[in-house]
C-alpha cells in the first residue's frame, strides 16, 4: 500500500519542522506561507506528519487505477 503526504494549508504554520525531518528532501516551505509536497519526491514515510506541531500534514493512501 502506497502513500503520500498531503498538507492542509489551513492548520500549516510554516514553522519548517517537517522539511528538517523530511529524508528526501521533498517538502519546502516557499516564501514562508506554508508547506508543500513534492509528489514525485514523496516515499509517504510519515515522519513529516510526526513531526508536525500543528498536525497539518496527513498521510493519504493512494488508489491504484487499472
Amino acid at each position: 500500500m502506497k502513500r503520500k503526504a498531503i498538507v492542509n494549508i489551513s492548520y500549516c504554520v510554516a514553522c519548517g519542522c517537517c522539511v528538517k525531518v523530511c529524508p528526501k528532501a521533498a517538502i519546502s516551505v516557499p516564501y514562508g506561507i506554508n508547506a508543500v509536497i513534492d509528489e514525485k519526491l514523496c516515499v509517504g514515510c510519515g515522519k513529516c506528519a510526526k513531526e508536525c506541531p500543528a498536525s497539518a500534514i496527513s498521510l493519504e493512501v493512494i488508489k491504484h487505477e487499472s
